[in-house]
């Protein structure tokens, strides 16, 4: 029997400890990941007010070396990878040449710059993980090595207000100097050299005596994501647990990006909109060739059909969610690609690809909510906006 359901499920170095700590396992992705631990509302609250820790080892894990590494990242996303400076990390887009997303993904250069050769990190998701390594393996010359790393590699995404000062008390590192979406090096032991972060240490084998820190997430609150040994990751999870850092798991992850605003692989996007129409012009670099430029440019110049957009939902009780129909003068324009409880505002917020014609902050909306219908207003994204960090 060949059916997917039958497929077995591939589990991260962390399944033991999750089973340990009383974790709601589930299926995503093709992976057994923790849904929740107590529960998603005091998980989401958590890493917006505290520490909030997450296993996220299933996302796709390559390094990509070679003289020509830049330039096969550059032709197939929309970041101008020949441009990153080491220790950067840029969120990107792999497209079709349609245009339309396949994958949303993070590029880190880990090389110091003082050889040809260039050496990046490539994190794409889960589900899509299969597929962006085949594209890149297709697309790369014979000087440059693609490897895929999920089998000894874990990453812990350790993410709230409270993360650094955690982080900082346990290994007696100095991240004031890390900049958001940059990434370094730090000691796995207090005491460690350079306690302040460096590069040129080779992934993965420099996960030996060291991780590498990434200040990025998909929560909005201050964060990192640390990568480290898959057989090291049970002991450092139980260490940031009796640290502070509260257990999260996928639905919090949800309802955290949901609040922000932040593209899920799937819902918002499935080969069937661009960067643009989904509101993502930052990071669309137009000043290099890159498959489905073509399409972004007359987006560009004529403005996109569609646009993506946050719809407030504040009648009690009312909780939109994927699929939900939303309708303008009596007629549907388009269905929810994402919805739920926004824990921080206390009612429903939904995302959706509207007609730009009245994908305008202040439209009035009706979404159809199990046949009733219920009120709702296009408000600009996000909903919920963190105080600024250092």
């Amino acid at each position: 029997m060949t059916d997917a359901a039958a497929t077995p499920l591939r589990r991260t170095p962390l399944v033991e400890f999750h089973r340990r700590h009383g974790a709601h396992l589930v299926p995503f992705s093709g992976w057994e990941m923790p849904l929740y631990y107590t529960s998603i509302l005091a998980e989401h609250r958590a890493v917006r007010s505290g520490v909030g820790l997450f296993d996220v080892s299933h996302m796709g894990i390559f390094s990509l070396t070679g003289a020509h590494a830049a330039d096969l990242l550059g032709r197939r996303t929309t970041a101008n990878v020949e441009k990153l400076a080491p220790g950067q990390v840029r969120y990107t887009f792999l497209l079709e040449a349609t245009g339309g997303i396949v994958d949303d993904l993070l590029v880190s250069r880990l090389d110091p710059g003082d050889e040809l050769a260039r050496t990046f990190l490539a994190v794409p998701n889960a589900g899509r993980a299969d597929e962006v390594e085949e594209i890149l393996r297709q697309h790369r010359g014979p000087d440059t090595t693609i490897r895929r790393w999920n089998d000894t590699v874990a990453l812990l995404a350790v993410q709230g207000p409270g993360s650094r000062s955690l982080l900082e008390g346990l290994f007696g590192w100095q991240l004031g100097g890390l900049a958001f979406y940059h990434v370094a090096w730090f000691p796995t032991a207090p005491g460690g050299v350079p306690a302040t972060g460096a590069l040129g240490r080779p992934f993965p084998d420099g996960l030996d005596g060291a991780y590498l820190v990434s200040r990025t997430g998909y929560t909005g609150e201050l964060g990192y994501e640390l990568f480290v040994r898959g057989a090291d990751a049970d002991a450092l999870a139980e260490r940031l647990v009796a640290a502070g850092a509260t257990l999260c798991g996928l639905g919090a992850r949800d309802s955290l990006r949901l609040e922000k605003g932040y593209l899920l692989s799937g819902q918002e996007f499935h080969r069937d909109h661009t960067p643009l129409e989904a509101g993502q012009d930052r990071f669309v670099e137009l000043d290099h060739p890159f498959v489905g430029r073509a399409v972004l440019d007359q987006q560009k110049a004529n403005g996109p059909p569609v646009r993506l957009v946050g719809i407030s939902v504040a009648a009690a009780g009312a909780i939109p969610r994927h699929g939900t129909s939303i309708r303008v003068g009596g007629q549907v324009v388009a269905e929810a690609t994402s919805g739920g409880l926004a824990p921080m505002l206390g009612h429903g917020v939904a995302l959706a690809y509207l007609p730009k014609e009245v994908a305008v902050p202040g439209t009035e909306v009706e979404l159809d909510l199990r046949g009733r219908p219920v009120p709702g207003t296009v408000v600009r994204l996000p909903f919920v906006r963190a105080p600024s960090t250092p």
